[in-house]
């Protein structure tokens, strides 16, 4: 009823605010009409007589309270049907909400009993919504951080507090991919409480879901059985892995025998095209014998050892094979060791030639084993020791050969000999090798090197150093010698190592330079030495010469010096290397030498100026003599012509003194002449071929008439197959002229003059030979020199020019003379004349 009244107010308003002035009846009148109409049931609206009524009530109206009736009548009807429309939504709304309010205590029950659920183990959830940083942690917190004002429940995200630093790390990993990536995870951890949990990270409905829990009885069982076989697993791939990819042959085999597993190394030595061929084909990688002789060690239950001969690609190879049962059948390897074999078989061809080397070896060597069992000796060691071979055959130990030579008495004697033998012995524990010296009872010194073995056992090395030792005394008493000697030296010594160090010096090198000696004792080197010796001789080049010479390492060579110091004395100075590298340098005070020898050296320039002077002047007299000799022979040879009138004896006797004096005036004057033409290297020889036998006979005519006069024999010998050879003709004449002319004046009257001519292989060799009085030993090294006339008891008178003359030819031609002269016996000069001329064509120049 109320909500009729509730719409007749509604339509009344309605009425009022459309309708103004006249209208307002009609509203009056069409809300009785709905007034009635509402309050009259459906029942009685179907009465005729209500009917009528109605229609009496709307007939009475004009056309426009029609028009308004109808508008009003329109808007009643909307309200009306709105009315029922809200009651009826309002309805089913109340109808739904009570049915979500049923279903809300329907879930609100379930989900208490699904957290009664999850809950019911210690555990905690850790929640994330997507785009949130903030998560929703629910969950017995105390089980991992004890909840509290101090400790909120969110510290439990700070995993480094209750976790280790690398567990910590990999579950903050992992929750970092979960929320990213939505990668899940599961990660067993043990906590600092030394608890295990488990962590499961998921992502679901959006959300980023970490599970927390304890793990216990089964399922901690359950955890760490998960991790083991994850571990096997992780074994058994790498095992896999490793034997599918490893050089070597290996293979598994079923209880059948098929092959069960191969690598690629199996495949490729049995020339199998890869791994499923060989297992399909069930190729076999030894041959048959060595497959028969596996089976059986196999069958046996025995693992299978060998080193077994394999053909691969048609080559040769060396195998070591290694197999063994297993749960289902066997597995096995092979490793190649045919460069191990080829090692092996050098080492025992390098052992025995060791052997053999050691058995040459003048050292006793003795070899003892790890047991200390003789294992090898040479036959130094044997002949050493005085030892039978039949007792060293026989591998005796280290202390028996240690009695056996102290009962012979033939190693040192000792206080306490057990105590010596341990200290011996001590090198079979020992890493470096030990040296000793042992003074035998006879007298002999013998070194020992005990030298610990790699492979255990030592090896004891002998040497007879008595003779060493001996030769080390007086090596000692010799430096001592040589040390005194140095000292006592009036040269100053010192001795530079390699390093430019001063290693050795006398006092005479300190007392020289100035030098302290306290400082020369501290080694100092070359370069400071040099510092301290500039104020008395600063020279950079001597400096530089002797730094060279004493640092150098290329090229270590003497170095000879002259030093003129600021005191105005002078020093001659040696750099000597010696064999070990260092460098002696020598300081000799010639102070004194150098004066008497700049004395001298004044005094032979002023005597070989005076020498020239008298040349000059000889040269100088010869030319200006020779022209009026010249006058005089000429004008004697025309008084000695018939055709200028007769002449008496007398006459005729003085005319031949004149012609005699003055020929031999010329040829005085001639040989000064030739020699003063040698000397200034003006000479030219003409040279051609010369007859030797018309040689001679030119040269002895010339002396023809003193020989008769002196009563002397000429004796020629000459060889008759000498022949020609090249030469100035002239000069060679001039030469056997004078050699015999020399002859005749220092033979005695009846004597004999041998001349003789022979070739001698390149060379032609003249010789004339006086039976005189011979030249004295002091006057034989002057026979040759300018204006040197010695009669040695002689007649002879001569200027001294003939053996100048002949040697200055015989040198012109390339020859040399030689005098062979015996006191009271005579004396020989022997002149020799290449044949071969070429060489000295031009000699003069």
């Amino acid at each position: 009823m109320s909500g009729v009244i509730g719409a007749m107010r509604r339509t009344l308003l309605s009425c009022t605010s459309i309708v103004h002035g006249g209208t307002a009846r009609l509203c009056a009148r069409l809300a009785a009409a709905t007034a009635f109409a509402a309050i009259t049931s459906p029942a009685d609206a179907a009465e005729p007589g209500m009917i009528d009524t109605t229609m009496a009530l709307f007939a009475g109206l004009h056309r426009q309270e029609a028009a308004a009736l109808a508008v009003a009548a329109s808007v009643l009807g909307f309200s009306v049907v709105a009315a029922i429309l809200l009651m009826r939504t309002r309805v089913r709304a109340a109808k739904i909400e009570s049915q979500l309010r049923a279903e809300n205590q329907t879930l609100q029950s379930e989900s208490d009993r699904f957290r009664a659920l999850l809950f019911a183990e210690p555990q905690v959830l850790i929640s994330w919504a997507a785009g949130e940083d903030r998560p929703d942690i629910s969950g017995d917190v105390a089980l991992l951080v004890p909840q509290g004002a101090a400790h909120p429940p969110q510290r439990i995200l700070a995993f480094g507090t209750w976790l280790q630093p690398e567990q910590a790390l990999a579950i903050d990993h992992a929750i970092d991919a979960l929320r990213e990536a939505g990668e899940g995870f599961l990660l067993n951890l043990t906590t600092s409480a030394g608890r295990t949990i488990e962590a499961m990270g998921r992502a679901i409905g959006g959300q980023a879901i970490v599970r927390i829990r304890e793990l216990s009885s089964v399922r901690l069982e359950l955890a760490e059985m998960t991790i083991r076989h994850r571990r096997l697993l992780e074994e058994t791939d790498a095992l896999r892995a490793f034997a599918a990819v490893a050089p070597m042959p290996i293979w598994a085999k079923n209880a059948t025998g098929g092959l069960a597993f191969a690598n690629a190394a199996y495949a490729q030595a049995t020339e199998a095209a890869n791994v499923p061929d060989a297992m399909t084909r069930n190729l076999e990688l030894l041959d048959s014998a060595d497959r028969g002789e596996m089976a059986r060690a196999l069958a046996e239950g025995r693992p299978y050892h060998a080193r077994v001969p394999v053909a691969i690609s048609g080559q040769r190879r060396i195998f070591d094979v290694h197999a063994l049962n297993v749960a289902g059948g066997s597995a096995g390897m092979a490793i190649d060791a045919t460069e191990a074999d080829a090692l092996g078989a050098a080492l025992v061809r390098m052992a025995e030639a060791h052997r053999r080397m050691l058995d040459q070896l003048s050292s006793g060597v003795a070899v003892f084993d790890a047991h200390k069992r003789l294992a090898f000796y040479n036959d130094s060691y044997r002949r050493l020791w005085d030892l039978d071979p039949a007792f060293l055959d026989s591998n005796p130990d280290d202390s028996s050969v240690l009695e056996k030579l102290r009962a012979a008495r033939k190693i040192p004697e000792q206080q306490d000999f057990r105590a010596w033998k341990n200290r011996l012995h001590e090198a079979y524990r020992a890493v470096e090798p030990t040296k000793d010296t042992w003074y035998l009872p006879d007298g002999r010194a013998i070194s020992i090197v005990t030298t610990p073995n790699p492979e255990g056992g030592v090896t004891y090395l002998f040497d007879d150093v008595t003779e060493g030792l001996k030769l080390q005394r007086q090596n000692d008493g010799l430096l001592r010698v040589q040390r005194e000697t140095l000292d006592n030296l009036a040269e100053a010594v010192a001795v530079f190592g390699g390093n430019g160090r001063a290693r050795l010096f006398n006092p005479p090198f300190a007392r020289m330079w100035k030098l302290s000696a306290e400082e020369l004792t501290q080694q100092p080197h070359i370069e400071t030495i040099e510092q301290w010796c500039r104020p008395l001789f600063d020279d950079d080049a001597a400096w530089q010469a002797l730094r060279g010479a004493i640092t150098g390492i290329d090229n270590r060579s003497s170095v000879q010096l002259r030093l003129e110091r600021r005191d105005g004395s002078v020093l001659d100075c040696m750099t000597i290397p010696l064999p070990d590298g260092a460098t002696m340098l020598t300081f000799q005070d010639v102070t004194d030498t150098v004066n008497v020898e700049r004395a001298l050296r004044e005094r032979n320039e002023a005597l070989e100026t005076a020498d020239q002077m008298k040349v000059d002047f000889v040269h100088h007299v010869s030319y200006e003599l020779r022209s009026p000799l010249t006058t005089i022979i000429g004008f004697a040879h025309f008084l000695n012509d018939p055709a200028t009138g007769p002449m008496s004896l007398k006459q005729s006797e003085y005319l031949g003194y004149i012609t005699t004096s003055t020929n031999a005036l010329l040829a005085i004057i001639n040989n000064i002449l030739d020699l003063a033409t040698i000397d200034a290297g003006a000479m030219t020889l003409d040279l051609g071929p010369v007859d030797l036998r018309k040689t001679v006979e030119d040269a002895a005519a010339g002396i023809q008439d003193r020989l008769a006069r002196e009563n002397i024999a000429l004796s020629v010998d000459i060889d008759p197959t000498i022949g020609t050879f090249v030469a100035d003709e002239r000069r060679i004449v001039q030469v056997l002229y004078n050699l015999l002319a020399n002859a005749v004046g220092f033979s005695p009257q009846n004597g004999t003059i041998a001349l003789s001519a022979k070739r001698s292989h390149d060379r032609v060799i003249f010789s004339v030979t006086d039976s005189g009085p011979g030249i004295p030993a002091g006057v034989k090294d002057k026979v040759f020199d300018w204006f040197e006339s010695h009669a040695n008891g002689s007649r002879h008178r001569g200027a001294g020019l003939g053996l100048s003359l002949v040697r200055s030819f015989v040198e012109l031609h390339g020859g040399k003379v030689r005098v062979d002269s015996v006191v009271g016996q005579g004396t020989t000069v022997a002149c020799e004349f290449p044949i071969d001329q070429t060489a000295h064509r031009n000699a003069a120049e």
